[in-house]
């Protein structure tokens, strides 16, 4: 293992934010990580994990314990089960999923990060979940104290949560296990509308699964959701906020303040999500409570491509990320009702 010492954890983060490490471990093998987090434990030191950096929000005053980073590598096709450890760079296994012609994970393609962190967040874009194609998670139980593997049913999946997120000091994931489709190089059937209309099929159609592919890629681009250094569009965590899921009872209140704000004719974006409860847009409620892309006059703002990205334009703090997402948040509670909740991890502050 390489072990340093009050070292800065933010270029390990894709927004390049947050103050150093006491001190910094990256393992490269599961009993580096077992190790690593015994140690940590049994000296009651406080752990914090990384993988790809791309769901963090670390403080400026950064991290006062061990920074774990799981550098772990292994990818494991057989069929169409998979494996990945998880230090795997997700969007390069999603890439070689679909050089195997095979489909389930297509759409989930550009996302930045590490596989372990997939379950934890239940990674979701385009109309595809992690969920719907992982069938067990090897984790190591920090309070049995031994590698355990749970079921998919185990793991407690729902909309942008899991039992590891919902415990987060208990797990720490290994290795993911996947069932795919042989669908003889087509795609998953496309759900999503957007990514029906990019490919000029229908919802439920099937396509090439290397031209959804493509066509995820070039949305999540053209959004500033494709890690480019060089684009501070890319300076971000993605999507900061999930998208708000409501009771019948609630949407009908947010609609009526919808009429109220923007007129009869506006209908809020809504979408099933389960028995009696229904979807709406965050990024939707952002621009409409008059957060528009490119929103901002200091160093964090919102990204000039999409309005649910919340970006580092450079010399950012993370104070200065915070503070701009007080005020949306803050906004849009005032406009419409609705507290928007962040989707990235806060190590170190909250908002």
């Amino acid at each position: 293992m390489q072990e340093l010492h009050d070292t800065a954890l933010a270029p390990l983060t894709t927004f390049r934010l947050g103050g150093p490490a006491d001190r910094l471990v990256t393992a490269t093998t599961d009993a580096e990580v077992i190790e690593a987090v015994r140690e940590a434990d049994d000296s009651g030191t406080p752990l914090l994990l990384i993988g790809g950096g791309s769901n963090l929000v670390i403080g400026d005053k950064g991290f006062q314990g061990t920074a774990l980073r799981i550098a772990t590598r292994g990818f494991e096709l057989d069929g169409t089960k998979l494996e990945l450890a998880a230090g795997e760079v997700w969007t390069d296994a999603v890439a070689r999923t679909v050089e195997a012609r095979l489909a389930g994970v297509e759409c989930l393609a550009g996302i930045p990060g590490s596989a372990g962190a997939t379950p934890i967040q239940n990674v979701g874009a385009y109309g595809q979940e992690v969920s719907s194609t992982i069938t067990e998670v090897v984790a190591y139980d920090r309070k049995e104290r031994e590698t355990v593997t749970l079921s998919n049913a185990e793991c407690a999946f729902s909309y942008r949560h899991s039992r590891f997120k919902e415990d987060p000091e208990r797990f720490v994931v290994l290795r993911v296990r996947f069932e795919l489709e042989d669908a003889a190089g087509l795609s998953s059937p496309i759900k999503y509308a957007e990514t029906a209309r990019a490919l000029g099929v229908g919802p439920g159609d099937r396509v090439p699964v290397d031209a959804a592919r493509e066509a995820v890629l070039e949305l999540r681009a053209g959004k500033g959701m494709v890690l480019d250094p060089e684009d501070h569009d890319t300076w971000s965590a993605g999507s900061f906020f999930t998208n708000p899921v409501l009771t019948h009872e609630e949407f009908a209140v947010f609609h009526a303040r919808v009429a109220e704000r923007l007129g009869e004719g506006v209908v809020p974006p809504a979408y099933p999500a389960g028995d009696r409860h229904t979807k709406t847009s965050a990024a939707w409620l952002i621009d409409k409570s008059g957060f528009t892309k490119g929103y901002g006059s200091g160093p964090a703002r919102i990204s000039t491509k999409h309005t649910l990205a919340l970006t580092n334009r450079g010399g950012a703090t993370t104070e200065d990320l915070l503070a701009l997402a007080r005020e949306v948040v803050a906004g849009v509670r005032d406009a419409f009702g609705i507290t928007l909740v962040n989707e990235p991890v806060t190590v170190g502050v909250s908002l």
